[in-house]
């Protein structure tokens, strides 16, 4: 039975391994940009997780520096649905307005 069980989780791991490779090729490309020539806020988020996906975390950040915060607040509502946490909404609120605060200075950015 435990054989068979890391049979099995050896394979789903092989898998998932393929996944992740062959998904640049289903990357959807940026409206925004293909249509009026300009970055939007959301621009590079993918190829940030793919980046976490193949574990170049300073590649990620580097891509898309949101992705951290964003990360700790999609874990910390997660957590929330199963834990009860005595500040949960003024924690939410922090890590929200946190990680709307990086998207928009990198959106800044890159215009200059």
């Amino acid at each position: 039975m435990v054989i068979f069980s890391l049979r099995i989780m050896g394979t789903m791991q092989l898998s998932a391994i393929v996944y992740f490779i062959n998904i640049e090729r289903f990357m959807l490309p940026c409206f925004t940009k293909q249509l009026f020539g300009v970055d939007c806020p959301g621009c590079g988020l993918q190829r940030s997780l793919l980046f976490l996906f193949k574990g170049a975390f300073i590649d990620a950040f580097k891509m898309y520096p949101a992705i951290y915060p964003m990360i700790i607040l999609f874990a910390f509502l997660l957590f929330g649905k199963f834990l009860k946490i005595k500040y949960a909404n003024y924690i939410t609120n922090v890590l929200m307005v946190t990680t709307v605060g990086v998207i928009l200075v990198n959106y800044a950015l890159k215009f200059i």
